[in-house]
């Protein structure tokens, strides 16, 4: 999550020096919002499982996404046709919170590269009070979209819907673990590994909004984890979906 918000701020501030070099520049309904010909893009949601065991139980609230891309449009079918085509770059993290106080664990039956569900008072002790437990996976992303803008006059202040896809690669994954107990006090515990995870993944993404925020979704296409390397041999694969605030 650290190097998600550096990079962010990193891409933050190239476009505030963006701004500040481009005078005179109509601005959006957004106050502020300089009307540079691309999209910074925030989003925030939910994380899911689908087509998982009822034993892979994972809390709602807990599991969370949040994205960061940034993209930028080329005219398709000439201009003030209502379409773009919008590719990009980005990074994105999913975090998973499984229920009952599980979390990931190498699976000794298959060594590494492998995972399955433990209680972590199996690991850490029964007598402990668990403040935090969950999983995490960090992509670098490639979106691409075709977008129509309703507006064919001004993009820019337009309602858009658009559909596409984007390719994420899997470079850092981690279980964290925050818990308290009278024989250790305060501990906190970050495992980074595989999990045997799938190193690619693919989804179908949805977008529907203004040019400052929208609602998304994304559908993915591959199992989370390898075939047979994940807990109880599941392949399951995710969805996630939420809101998201567009910078420029």
């Amino acid at each position: 999550m650290k190097k998600l918000f550096t990079l962010s701020l990193a891409i933050l501030a190239f476009q505030f020096v963006q701004a500040q070099d481009s005078e005179n520049k109509p601005k959006t309904p957004i106050g502020g919002r300089p009307n540079i010909p691309s999209d910074l893009n925030f989003e925030f949601g939910f994380n899911q499982l689908t087509n998982r065991p009822a034993d892979l139980g994972i809390d709602f609230f807990g599991s969370r996404t949040f994205n960061v891309s940034y993209q930028f449009p080329i005219n398709l079918f000439g201009k003030g046709s209502g379409f773009t085509l919008n590719p990009g770059i980005g990074v994105g993290s999913d975090k998973l919170e499984f229920n009952d106080n599980e979390n990931l664990f190498i699976n000794t039956s298959l060594g590494a590269n492998s995972s399955k569900l433990v209680d972590v008072t199996d690991v850490y002790g029964e007598n402990i009070i668990v403040k935090t437990n969950n999983f995490a996976a960090n992509y670098f992303e490639v979106p691409i979209e075709i977008r129509y803008h309703l507006n064919k006059n001004n993009y820019s202040k337009s309602f858009r819907v658009s559909i596409g896809g984007k390719v994420g690669y899997l470079y850092e994954a981690h279980t964290k673990v925050k818990y308290e107990s009278a024989a250790f006090d305060k501990r906190k515990i970050k495992d980074s590994q595989n999990y045997g995870l799938e190193k690619v993944r693919y989804a179908v993404s949805v977008k529907a909004g203004s040019p400052g925020f929208y609602v998304w979704g994304n559908f993915f296409l591959n199992d989370v984890w390898q075939a047979g390397r994940g807990p109880y041999a599941t392949q399951a694969s995710q969805v996630n979906f939420g809101l998201a605030v567009t910078v420029f």
